[in-house]
């Protein structure tokens, strides 16, 4: 199968962890009778830059004519000067917003190679953990009206029942083939956004009689996390509350660069991307751990070419490769420390 694949490397470190799942999707291709065409486009600081704009319209013409869109990260001390318009992330906005992306997947795994980077004691960490955040992408109080007045400054919730239907089926579909629960968090005893929110995703349930669905209030699902993290799987909540819940969940994994992310419409294209910045203190230093960028592919791999076997192979190697003690320097003291592209070599190596 011929797959095409937007490719933005970005900024800081973004390069370096793009050309390793390059190269890891390229090995997939050989070994699974793929073709992966990728097509390079400017985002971000770089296309400010070498265009005066974040996102050039030839890039989002490209990223809508793909199948998927690989993204490093962008921005950087370089460009935090500049207006709000023209910074580097306003960049990621306008693409989520062209491509019509509007549902943030985020998985925290913990492997079991690396448990003890977990800041959670032994005994309540385990041997793993394995919970995934889905962060409704483009409503809420981010988009909300917002202004100031006489007496101070408001900024507004707002959902339709249409964007809670759109997200809450996406958060179903996906439990249904992890292990069929799904929380939904929401803060209805305050909120009337929540509780139209809650009524939806209430309705939606009857769709899917194989998912398992509670409920949790914000406050309560934050202290839960850390209190007792496995008893999540699947989380839904919205915008503000997503932003918050997933990255939590992430610092429960011990290091940030090993988290990917995939951001989804209501088609198989999307985006994906490590959920970390750019780094530009450690670009060019080979120090870049590539495995959350890595596991992005198989996310893509999953969600966009409905590539089951592919993605679960993806996955195995990375976790053969920290079970054989390989680790970047992020993950420092817990193994034989190497460097971007031994990292990357050793997750081709076992890709099997």
């Amino acid at each position: 199968m011929k797959f095409n694949i937007a490719v933005i490397e970005g900024d800081g470190i973004g390069p370096e962890v793009t050309r390793a799942a390059v190269a890891v999707l390229e090995r997939v291709g050989e070994r699974y009778g793929h073709h992966f065409e990728f097509n390079y486009v400017l985002a971000g600081g770089r296309a400010i830059d070498e265009t005066g704009v974040p996102l050039p319209a030839s890039t989002l013409e490209v990223c809508q004519n793909s199948d998927a869109v690989l993204l490093g990260a962008v921005g950087g001390p370089k460009w935090d000067q500049l207006p709000g318009h023209l910074r580097p992330e306003k960049g990621l906005l306008q693409i989520r917003q062209g491509l019509g992306l509007f549902g943030n997947i985020r998985p925290a795994k913990v492997f079991k190679a690396l448990k003890e980077a977990s800041p959670l004691k032994p005994e309540i960490m385990g041997d793993s953990l394995d919970i995934v955040v889905i962060r409704e992408l483009t409503g809420g109080l981010y988009f909300g009206k917002r202004g100031r007045d006489e007496a101070g400054a408001y900024d507004t919730m707002r959902y339709s029942e249409a964007e809670v239907r759109r997200i809450a089926r996406l958060a179903f579909e996906v439990a249904k083939k992890r292990g069929g629960h799904l929380t939904n968090v929401d803060k209805m005893n305050v909120l009337e956004s929540s509780r139209l929110w809650r009524e939806v995703v209430l309705e939606v349930a009857g769709e899917y009689p194989e998912v398992t669905l509670n409920h949790q209030l914000v406050d309560n699902a934050a202290m839960q996390l850390v209190r007792d993290p496995h008893q999540f799987d699947t989380i839904v909540t919205a915008n503000l509350f997503g932003d918050i819940l997933s990255d939590e969940a992430s610092m429960l994994t011990g290091s940030i660069g090993m988290l990917p992310s995939a951001s989804l419409g209501e088609g198989r294209l999307g985006l994906y991307e490590p959920i970390h910045g750019s780094a530009p203190d450690i670009a060019g230093e080979h120090k870049a751990n590539p495995l959350g960028t890595i596991l992005s592919t198989a996310l893509m791999l999953r969600y966009s070419f409905d590539l089951e076997e592919e993605a679960l192979a993806v996955e195995g190697a990375v976790e053969k490769a920290l079970d054989d003690g390989y680790r970047t320097p992020d993950l420092k003291g817990l193994g034989r420390t190497v460097t971007t592209e031994e990292m990357t070599d050793a997750v081709l190596e076992r890709l099997v």
